[in-house]
């Protein structure tokens, strides 16, 4: 490994040579208590910035194991660190001057969310923080007198304020941390008690705006109804009041504008950590629950919906359903039985983005539209088994149709933010009427043995076919297979060989991030795993197999960027489902 000095002696050499001298640099180089690593260097000053990571020992860096023993410790201290590093990167971004993105000092921006990102990882051996620099030009030459600020004045400094402990706020850390350990507890109690959610006391639940993700300033603190209130005794913070809502299906009613879809969009995104002053802390959800929504116009391939859709006037058979243009209705049955075989132990409904013929059917339009000419077995007909035999609850907003209420567990009505348990006065209203007529056919769980067929292979290099002779007539050697190219779009898309996944409606992908990672993932699934007779099941599994024990660069190579968030399984599946190629 050579030294800083070699570095410098390196970048002095090349001071005003044409830009491209600078990838002479590439490798790495010991700076006292850390090492620095130039992993990839841009084109010219206004392509994408370098790519850069640190290593610090655990040695060096001194922060007590007792922050990163655990694996949600672990990952909560990486994002303590990635967001300390950013604030530094902030005070000396562009104080270096140059052309184009010349003087950038960036790593990635968190969210709300904590998420287990390449930006920082701790390892057995230290610390890695990867981030992105933009080299400094006069024009398209270099300017070393720049790079040298950057490289020797202002990284080393933001690295010792933001990776060594003795440079570090204990107190916030400790905080930072404690909070991950306690949200872990509750996950746990959810797990042991047969709950699929809770929500504390004093959340704030509205957003600032719909695009912002801030909590809203001013905004009526969350209560939970006395009948769904428990205490927890967490390890830090100690007791907690809140609103635990039961397994079961669970209706959430209301008029407009009181919080109903609001509640269920914080459910959402509780199966992620949060940070503190989110508002939504302790807003903790069964990490396998799955949003579900009509997507009109997505593909479907060989998914069994016959739970829901049957004796098509077309004769298609729906026990292996295929389509590259789903409505609303057969992407929401598939979108159901997807869920099933991702594991989720928990569905989340709004009807307002649901297909209404999915949803429910009146008796009214029963007797105009004979149950023999309708295929669809509406999901009201299929909740409570969903529950009882599948053993997966329902957290379900409606609005339009009372028929839901003769299948809950528990009711609660939004009175200007505030829930209600009007579970009681329902079922007494119930019981004056008659039961919608229901004539669902018998319940299975699906078969999960479903495969995808493999992939062509990515075009050879070059675009030659074959080997042969060179354009010097010399003989030329095999042509290596390229990998295919992907591209992030944005945290609803991206490409794969100018094939666009779509994951927009997957509602539960908190940033980009993560679509980027899962840009990696298929890539890597295409290439080595998907083989036309392994299951998706299988394939996820090998996938997260896989990035838990090797990590990025099983996917990546080695060359790990920053900008990479881990997706759960959930998220995996819906992207293995989504993809046309």
């Amino acid at each position: 490994m050579k030294s800083a000095a070699d570095l410098r002696t390196m970048l002095r050499a090349i001071d005003h040579k044409s830009y491209p001298a600078y990838k002479g640099l590439a490798g790495s180089y010991q700076f006292g208590r850390f090492v620095l690593s130039i992993d990839h260097v841009q084109g010219d000053p206004f392509a994408s910035p370098s790519a850069l990571h640190v290593e610090v020992p655990h040695a060096s860096a001194a922060i007590p194991a007792r922050y990163y023993e655990k694996d949600c410790s672990r990952i909560a201290l990486q994002d303590f660190l990635t967001r300390q590093l950013g604030a530094q990167f902030e005070d000396y971004n562009f104080r270096a001057k140059g052309s184009g993105k010349s003087g950038l000092l960036s790593v990635t921006r968190c969210g709300q969310e904590v998420l287990e990102r390449s930006a920082c990882q701790i390892t057995p051996a230290g610390i890695t923080a990867r981030f992105h620099v933009g080299f400094p030009a006069f024009g398209r030459t270099i300017n070393a007198g720049e790079l040298d600020k950057i490289l020797f004045d202002f990284l080393p400094r933001c690295v010792e304020n933001s990776l060594f402990f003795q440079r570090l706020d204990e107190r916030r850390l400790r905080e930072a941390v404690f909070l991950a350990e306690d949200q872990t507890a509750i996950r746990d109690y959810l797990r042991r008690e047969g709950l699929t959610a809770f929500v504390a006391n004093g959340s704030v639940l509205p957003r600032k705006s719909g695009v912002s993700d801030l909590p809203l300033k001013d905004s009526i603190p969350f209560v939970s109804p006395a009948s769904l209130e428990r205490e927890l005794a967490l390890p830090h913070r100690g007791a907690l009041r809140g609103m635990a809502i039961p397994r079961g299906i669970t209706l959430i009613v209301g008029g407009g504008y009181h919080g109903k879809s609001t509640l269920l969009e914080a459910l959402q995104t509780g199966v992620y950590n949060h940070i503190a002053g989110d508002g939504r802390e302790y807003v903790i959800t069964d990490d396998t629950a799955v949003k579900l929504r009509a997507e009109d116009g997505r593909s479907i391939r060989n998914v069994n919906i016959s739970l829901f859709i049957n004796d098509l006037p077309n004769k298609k058979d729906t026990t292996c359903f295929s389509t590259p243009d789903a409505s609303g209705s057969t992407s929401q049955a598939a979108g159901v039985v997807e869920g099933i075989e991702a594991g989720t132990g928990l569905f989340l409904i709004d009807e307002d983005t649901s297909a209404t013929n999915f949803m429910v059917r009146d008796d009214f339009m029963q007797q105009v539209i004979s149950r023999e000419k309708e295929p669809i077995t509406p999901f009201l007909e299929r909740a409570r088994d969903l529950y009882e035999k599948a053993g997966i609850s329902t957290v379900l907003v409606a609005g339009s149709s009372g028929a839901f209420f003769y299948i809950a567990d528990h009711i609660l009505q939004m009175d200007c933010y505030r829930p209600v348990d009007i579970t009681e006065q329902v079922k007494a209203l119930c019981s004056q009427h008659a039961a919608p007529r229901t004539q669902a056919p018998d319940f299975a769980v699906p078969d999960f043995a479903r495969s995808l067929p493999k992939a062509q292979a990515a075009p050879a290099a070059h675009g030659r076919s074959r080997g042969g002779r060179d354009f010097r007539g010399q003989e030329s050697p095999q042509p290596r297979e390229e990998r295919r190219k992907i591209k992030t779009l944005s945290r609803d898309a991206f490409s794969i060989d100018r094939e666009t996944v779509d994951m927009r409606y997957v509602e539960q992908l908190a940033d980009y991030e993560q679509t980027s990672a899962l840009a990696y993932l298929l890539r890597y699934a295409l290439e080595q795993v998907i083989d036309g007779r392994r299951s998706v099941q299988q394939i996820v599994q090998i996938l997260t197999g896989t990035l838990d024990r090797q990590g990025w660069k099983a996917f990546c190579g080695s060359y790990v960027p920053c900008g990479l968030a881990k997706p759960r399984p959930q998220e995996i599946f819906a992207c293995l489902n989504r993809y046309r190629g």
